[in-house]
């Protein structure tokens, strides 16, 4: 079956539909999910959550822009949604940033999934805007809007998170460098 009709079949609730459905684009929303969770536990039950977002409103997608778009856009937001409601995001005052640029060579020692583990352990409202600016290329305006924050306090987290993942970095690779040195 052609994505069109089965998401036509999915709009008419066909149980078969569904499940080929989520097979499709269950580990793209699950990497996606892993961006803006702390672990696998989390990423799982947004995947979940956005699942069912998708095939209770599955009737309004219009075929206006791609559907891995569209499922991508209520994933990312039932992320943020969670967080709304677990966590207080609170505003923090815009001050003047520091260089936080990380080098290719520096980055070039790290597989995706050391990368990926940095990034999930950072504060919560410091990896939403993280992952919103810098992986989904949402803007500033953007992001604030989604997550009820100012402007300034975007930047600001985003500049924390960079700066964050910069120490992170610098730390962890000489350490790292070393085993691969000695083979561990």
């Amino acid at each position: 079956m052609n994505l069109e009709d089965l998401i036509k079949a999915c709009q008419k609730q066909n149980s078969k539909a569904q499940e080929e459905l989520y097979h499709l684009y269950k580990n793209t929303l699950f990497a996606l999910c892993l961006k803006y969770c702390q672990n696998e536990a989390e990423a799982e039950d947004n995947l979940h959550n956005a699942f069912i977002e998708i095939f209770t409103n599955i009737k309004q997608y219009k075929g206006k822009g791609t559907f891995e778009g569209w499922v991508k856009r209520i994933t990312i937001n039932k992320a943020i949604d969670s967080y709304k409601k677990s966590y207080q995001l609170s505003p923090i005052k815009e001050t003047d940033f520091q260089d936080t640029d990380v080098t290719e060579n520096e980055l070039e020692e790290f597989t995706l999934d050391q990368i990926l583990s940095m990034i999930q352990n950072l504060p919560n409202q410091y990896r939403l805007v993280f992952n919103l600016y810098e992986l989904d290329n949402y803007s500033h305006n953007e992001i604030a809007e989604m997550l009820n924050i100012t402007v300034g306090t975007s930047k600001s987290n985003l500049h924390r998170a960079k700066m964050i993942l910069k120490e992170q970095i610098k730390a962890i690779a000489p350490i790292h460098n070393m085993n691969m040195k000695y083979g561990k």
